[in-house]
């Protein structure tokens, strides 16, 4: 007589055969999925707020040479050093031309009886690996500024 190998299934308690195959492969592909989702909230997060950044060093850049475009002809006279406006709006998008910013505001708010320049300037952020996972493929940033022409010496 030869003994013939015989192979054991698990069987419940009902008596059925249990089939466990590709349960796995499916709490593999969740987890997979949520592990690519923190990693694409931390590296297009990361990338948003370098997005923020330069937006707030443009805004504060472009403020700073609208600020330094003030009415000689006042202040030659002796007159107070107030912002020449049209000469700041003019700067402010020059600069940002040349920083390669194209959406941004220009106002001039009164503060403490004196007249500031305010910028407001839109960057774009195109996310890498977010997009993957449903979000949006970009994002707006926006950073604000503000400038005054100083008097006087330091």
């Amino acid at each position: 007589m030869t003994a013939v190998p015989t192979r054991r299934t698990d069987l419940s308690c009902t008596g059925s055969r249990r089939d466990d195959s590709g349960r796995v492969s499916v709490v593999l592909a969740i987890a997979a999925l949520g592990i690519l989702t923190v990693v694409a909230l931390a590296f297009d997060g990361a990338g948003q707020l370098r997005a923020l950044q330069r937006a707030d060093n443009l805004a504060s850049e472009a403020a700073r040479t609208g600020g330094q475009s003030i009415d000689l002809a006042t202040a030659i006279e002796g007159g107070p050093k107030q912002i020449d406006e049209p000469q700041a709006r003019q700067a402010v998008a020059e600069y940002l031309a040349a920083a390669g910013a194209s959406a941004h505001t220009v106002s001039f708010p009164v503060d403490d009886g004196e007249t500031v320049v305010r910028v407001r300037v839109t960057v774009t952020y195109e996310r890498s690996l977010l997009g993957l996972v449903g979000f949006d493929d970009t994002v707006n940033v926006t950073g604000e500024a503000t400038a005054r022409a100083l008097t006087g010496g330091l």
